[in-house]
């Protein structure tokens, strides 16, 4: 299972852009791995580590609980990393 953790808060432009890209890049992916992966988003007004932590870079997007990036998430690279993810569990 591969862990995506979207960090932002309510009304946040860029934070609806990256839960945008990330369904799309997740709806392409072919559904043996699309269906591997969860997601999960959590508000940093909900969190006070994830606020002193992330405020100022939300979004924030881990992967596996490790910073995959922030502000501006890119399809192509989100992509890439899933689809290397998902090879290096099979070799395992």
């Amino acid at each position: 299972m591969i862990s995506l953790t979207l960090i932002g808060k309510p009304d946040c432009h860029l934070c609806e852009v990256a839960s945008d890209v990330v369904d799309a890049v997740i709806a392409e992916l072919p559904d043996a791995l699309a269906e591997d992966i969860e997601i999960t988003e959590l508000s940093i007004h909900d969190d006070p580590e994830l606020y002193e932590r992330y405020w100022e870079k939300i979004p924030v997007l881990l992967i596996d609980d490790e910073v995959h990036g922030h502000w501006r998430i890119s399809p192509d690279r989100l992509r890439e990393t899933l689809t290397a993810k998902a090879a290096e569990g099979k070799t395992e």
